[in-house]
């Protein structure tokens, strides 16, 4: 027996890839299933609206925008929990300390099934005057309702497939959360064509072939986690305990509270949208549902940065965890680049062609496309300078430094938007809106600038 403990003493120790691979190839490998995976999430609003356009109109576009801020809660509580166990489960087997790790995926697996349940029940309970409060005009909330009855049924399936797959990602494996993704939206896409044109159900067939899409991604995440590679999860992973949902919660909160704001604006802007589009020549409905298809749209450009951000996280965490800081810097400013090239790429198609990419989702008045115009060009004209939140804000968290990371995640649409959107409209009217977007974008990006230069400039990253 002493002689196999010598024998497994002297045998070369295996070191893991994510600490000894050059980092840019394995960014680039966790980042791209990444992005496809946030891209294949954002299809679902994106095809439902395309759809929902093309058949109901823009009612239909306007109730899926006042329902939009469920969705986001759902993201939210998926980002906490999964976004927190992954990186909590990263830092552990960075450190070696795979006894622990375990319990940083079973923990955050039933949490996410668990608040997901609770979300649906409070939703169908309470629905009237959620969608009341979301800021839905009289004309739009029957159609808002028909919607939300049935996408509701499926926020636990949403929340675990959305979380699980942060989870799969954390055991190298983001390929994975690819196929998970991937499988729902294509389901989604398929079967809205066929409920909503074939069957002319309208907003209910888009909202059926939703949940349908989100039932199978959920299925694969829960056959993954089940079948784990890099820790077997046990059934005593699975059991809630406060001293690893405390380290998960804390390591989650940042892009939590970053989807929790942009709930809370989306709010705001569907009442200010609401009261000061009915005070201009556009009326309540055709403002909310432009902004609801830009909003969307603005997704999608988005969908790749926090792809590049998803990627850097178990990099980030493993090596920071393990004490190698120049591997942390060299991946987080490699991260930023990719985001620069990317966010200079959107900034010119919203700039030169926003009509074009409004009409894909149906037909409207001259005011209609009017304000999308006007949208695109204005709120969103900082979008080159986007990227540097994001990847910021995840970066602090992926190194256990959540609460900067909460910070920034803070600065966009809470400190900086938000009261933006209360005081410039009062001057402007329904253009303060869209000059509050540009102001906030330019602080955020320069509030993350100077944070991460004060960060980097710690002698441990030159090591």
């Amino acid at each position: 027996m002493e002689q196999k403990d010598k024998q497994k003493d002297k045998m070369p120790k295996v070191e893991n890839p994510l600490g000894e691979l050059p980092v840019n190839g394995l960014l680039i490998k966790f980042a791209v299933p990444s992005i496809i995976a946030m891209l294949v999430s954002a299809l679902y609003n994106i095809v439902d609206q395309f759809f929902i356009g093309r058949s109901v109109g823009g009612l239909g576009n306007a109730a899926t925008n006042i329902a939009f801020p469920l969705s986001i809660t759902c993201i939210a509580i998926a980002l906490l929990f999964g976004i927190g166990g992954a990186s909590a489960f990263n830092l552990s087997m960075g450190a070696g300390d795979k006894k622990t790790a375990a319990y940083y995926i079973g923990n955050p697996a039933t949490m996410l099934f668990v608040l997901g349940t609770l979300l649906c029940i409070f939703t169908q309970i309470f629905m009237t005057p959620l969608l009341k409060f979301f800021g839905s005009p009289d004309d739009v909330i029957g159609y808002a309702m028909t919607y939300t009855r049935i996408t509701s049924i499926g926020f636990p399936f949403l929340i675990f497939a959305t979380g699980g797959g942060h989870l799969i990602r954390a055991d190298g494996s983001p390929g994975m959360t690819m196929v998970c993704n991937m499988a729902g939206a294509v389901i989604n896409t398929i079967l809205d064509a066929i409920f909503v044109f074939g069957f002319s159900m309208g907003m209910a067939g888009a909202a059926l072939a939703t949940i349908i899409g989100q039932v199978v991604s959920a299925a694969i995440a829960v056959i993954y986690i089940c079948h784990y590679k890099t820790v077997k999860i046990e059934i005593k992973h699975l059991k809630p305990q406060g001293k690893y949902l405390s380290k998960i919660i804390s390591l989650g909160a940042s892009p939590f509270s970053n989807q929790v704001a942009m709930m809370v604006v989306q709010i705001v802007m569907n009442k200010s949208l609401k009261y000061y589009g009915s005070l201009s020549v556009y009326g309540e409905a055709v403002p909310i549902a432009c902004v609801g298809i830009i909003t969307k749209v603005n997704q999608v450009f988005f969908s790749f940065l926090i792809g590049i951000s998803q990627g850097l996280q178990p990099i980030a965490s493993f090596n920071y965890g393990a004490k190698k800081y120049s591997r942390v810097k060299s991946v987080y400013l490699r991260a930023v680049f990719y985001g620069a090239v990317l966010s200079v790429i959107a900034f010119i198609m919203f700039q030169v062609f926003p009509r074009n990419i409004i009409a894909v989702f149906g037909d409207g008045s001259e005011e209609y496309f009017q304000f999308a115009v006007n949208y695109f060009r204005i709120f969103l004209f900082f979008t080159f300078l986007n990227f540097m939140q994001p990847i910021s804000s995840n970066f602090f968290t992926a190194i256990g430094k959540p609460k900067r990371g909460i910070f920034l995640s803070l600065t966009r649409q809470i400190i900086f938007l938000l009261p933006l959107l209360v005081i410039l409209p009062l001057i402007m009217g329904i253009d303060g809106i869209m000059y509050a977007g540009p102001v906030a974008d330019c602080m955020a990006g320069l509030a993350s600038i100077i944070m991460v230069s004060r960060e980097l400039k710690n002698p441990c990253y030159k090591k």
